[in-house]
């Protein structure tokens, strides 16, 4: 398929501007551009043709089933998005004087409220713009929680070896040295370890629960109680907050910070890079030093104010974050309302529980017994006895027409897949993916070389991964 740089004809246009009925402002000499842009000149006809193609070769949960692991890529609502095309919702500027906006901030105290409520804590803020970015912010909270008491020996972040690899990479870039916990032969973290880990240079942990393998940790409390006495704080990476939500509170497992994918759990597309919004809510020891502005309520008027928080991180973002994301998550909160919420998260670790139960006398399930939102498949056996390898499931499965999980994730399981099926798939969907799956797993041990040309139906077929990663083509190069 052409870029449409390349679909370009000169002189081809698609535009009728009017002629200019009021005074003409010529731009001084010293701002113009020296040339024209080389933008692509294209018919109406040309341009339609040209985006419906690349439609056409996109995949998402409107196409087929999308089990991206710890991501929750689930179906989202038409109504989120009928909401946040509310002109009242899309034509506001963030400068507007507050007497103008007030539905707009009564959104965001609304979401907060209920948000606070689902996770068990007491304040949160909208700035942040993706997980990786609230989970900065959240550890930049403990970092100045520590820094406001004169704390100043606490500089280490302990995370386990199951972690997203985000939290590492975030506690380094927070100033903070990272140290490293191994799991247990159950999946959780290994208590021993972590008493011999922490001290009082510990600043706080960084843990999603249930974690990348799926396991909802059995000893959530006392892992925050030795963090605790130990005098840090927990930090809830809330990736995989859709197994637990309306059912257990991460405030009630211990932790006093939690960044939500709002682009995950609460139901708002985020494939291609966006958009995100990455709340971060906090119990009220850490709510002195929250991004500030947020709206504050004071009798039926709601006011954005940096007054009365001196020891603010300061902003995460420009203005307010991700507006139109809340504007989804609430829509979503409150169709599904209270009975709701728990119900989706009864449904992921039920589709979930029973994908696996299909697939384990079959495929080479990591960890035994029940699973939450997700499980690990691992073919590092298949991979040592035929040479067929996670990346060849994968690459058979787009070739049946379903998006592959995520690979060789968690790094702690060789050749794993990671299995996410979502509330929002029926059996009948799961079951020819169990169809499929099976199909796939019998193709690798009958003709495990062929299983190294695949996918043969897509559009593309299997590139050079390392080129691409190396020699990467990111720039159009226009004909001199």
């Amino acid at each position: 398929m052409n870029l449409i740089f390349e679909n370009s004809v000169p002189g081809r246009k698609c535009d009728l501007v009017p002629p200019c009925d009021v005074p003409v402002c010529e731009m001084p000499q010293g701002l113009r551009r020296a040339a024209a842009p080389r933008l692509p000149e294209l018919s109406e006809t040309d341009i339609s043709r040209h985006y419906t193609k690349l439609a056409e070769r996109t995949y998402g949960v409107n196409n087929g089933f999308y089990p991206l692991g710890s991501c929750t890529m689930k179906y989202n609502p038409r109504i989120n998005e009928e909401m946040a095309a509310l002109p009242g919702f899309t034509g506001v500027h963030p400068l507007q004087p507050e007497h103008t906006v007030q539905g707009c901030l009564e959104v965001m105290a609304l979401a907060e409220k209920y948000l606070c409520e689902i996770t068990g804590m007491d304040e949160m803020t909208f700035q942040p713009a993706a997980g990786a970015h609230g989970e900065l912010t959240g550890v930049l909270l403990i970092k100045q929680y520590h820094k406001a008491r004169g704390d100043h020996k606490r500089t280490k972040i302990i995370v386990p070896d199951s972690a997203h690899g985000t939290n590492p990479a975030t506690a380094v870039m927070a100033g903070f040295t990272c140290v490293n916990v191994p799991s247990n032969p159950e999946g959780g973290i290994d208590l021993d370890k972590l008493r011999e880990a922490v001290g009082e240079d510990t600043a706080g942990l960084m843990l999603t629960n249930p974690n990348t393998l799926g396991i909802f940790d059995k000893n959530i409390l006392e892992i925050t109680k030795i963090i605790r006495e130990a005098g840090g704080l927990s930090y809830y990476d809330g990736a995989n907050l859709n197994a637990i939500m309306g059912e257990v509170r991460p405030g009630d497992m211990g932790f006093d910070v939690v960044h939500l994918n709002l682009h995950k759990t609460f139901s708002t597309p985020h494939g291609g890079g966006g958009p995100g919004s990455g709340a971060v809510g906090c119990k009220a020891i850490l709510a002195p030093y929250l991004p500030k502005p947020h709206p504050v309520r004071d009798g039926d008027t709601l006011h954005l104010t940096m007054e009365g928080y001196p020891d603010s991180i300061g902003r995460m973002k420009a203005f307010y974050g991700n507006f139109l994301t809340v504007v989804r998550a609430l829509t979503y909160v409150l169709t599904l309302g209270k009975e709701g919420i728990p119900e989706a998260s009864h449904n992921a670790v039920l589709n979930a529980n029973y994908l696996k139960h299909e697939l384990e006398d079959t495929y080479d399930i990591h960890t035994k017994g029940h699973c939450m939102h997700e499980f690990i498949i691992t073919l590092d056996k298949m991979h040592k006895e035929n040479g067929v390898t996670a990346t060849d499931i994968a690459k058979a499965m787009l070739d049946e027409g379903i998006h592959p999980p995520t690979m060789y994730f968690p790094l702690i399981v060789p050749e794993d897949l990671m299995v996410e099926p979502t509330e929002t798939e029926s059996k009948t969907t799961l079951d020819e993916v169990v169809r499929i799956m099976k199909k796939i797993h019998a193709m690798a041990l009958e003709d495990p070389a062929h299983m190294h040309e695949l996918p043969v139906n897509t559009v593309i077929r299997r590139p050079d991964e390392v080129k691409a990663a190396r020699e990467p083509v990111i720039r159009y190069s226009f004909d001199k």
